[in-house]
């Protein structure tokens, strides 16, 4: 009597082609903002040292604008590089737009929403300052300014290397890598609020009103526009 014996599933014989990832545009992008950092340091700032650069003070400073430019140039870069493999989709109204029979795919959608949410933050930082008449003081912010998100994105880089170079689990980092967006969106507060440089409002209110609406506010709308 012949046994019947089960023909092996299908399945078993199945390749899976497993395509390698091409991270050839972070490593693009990422020699782009340590570029723009060495010109940074040696045309702008005058061949600036690290310590100088961060312990200068503003009076004894030039060329401000022109680095805090550049310094939230690299940050929007660095932050966009690290968190667009997050986005679940680019939504279909942006997808509908496509000039010149292009798309946008997740990096170019971030790179432009975050580089969207710095601008209109300079922007109403600024009014908020000449509104309250203290207009003298938003380039005392802003220079800064330049200092953390100098530090801030610097971190960037070196996360960006970890996360696209290294053996890590990309859905277990995003837990850390929220957690840090958090502390340091709160020593940002703190930083902000007792520098030695005074760059907030006197006027305890007004210091309330620009941490709700300038610090809060537009960071929830970037969470909604990014991942909701």
């Amino acid at each position: 009597m012949q046994k019947n014996i089960p023909l092996p599933s299908i399945h078993n014989f199945v390749n899976h082609v497993r395509i390698p990832e091409n991270n050839d545009w972070v490593v693009f992008t990422l020699i782009v903002c340590i570029f723009l950092y060495i010109f940074m340091m040696n045309v702008v700032e005058r061949d600036a040292n690290l310590k100088d650069f961060l312990l200068q003070k503003y009076y004894d400073a030039s060329n401000n604008l022109p680095s805090w430019i550049i310094t939230s140039i690299v940050t929007a870069l660095c932050m966009s590089v690290l968190i667009s493999q997050y986005i679940p989709f680019v939504p279909k109204y942006i997808a509908d737009i496509q000039p010149f029979g292009y798309q946008l795919n997740k990096i170019g959608y971030t790179v432009i929403i975050v580089s969207l949410f710095y601008i209109t933050r300079a922007v109403l930082g600024y009014l908020f300052y000449q509104s309250i008449g203290d207009g003298k003081k938003w380039s005392i912010f802003y220079f800064t300014s330049t200092k953390f998100y100098f530090i801030f994105s610097i971190l960037l880089i070196i996360l960006c290397i970890a996360h696209y170079y290294f053996p890590i689990d990309r859905n277990e980092a995003f837990v850390y890598y929220l957690g840090f967006f958090c502390f340091t969106f709160i020593f940002k507060v703190f930083f902000y609020l007792f520098h030695r440089n005074n760059i907030l409002p006197q006027k305890w209110y007004y210091k309330f009103l620009y941490i709700c609406t300038l610090q809060m506010a537009p960071i929830l709308m970037l969470w909604k526009l990014l991942f909701i």
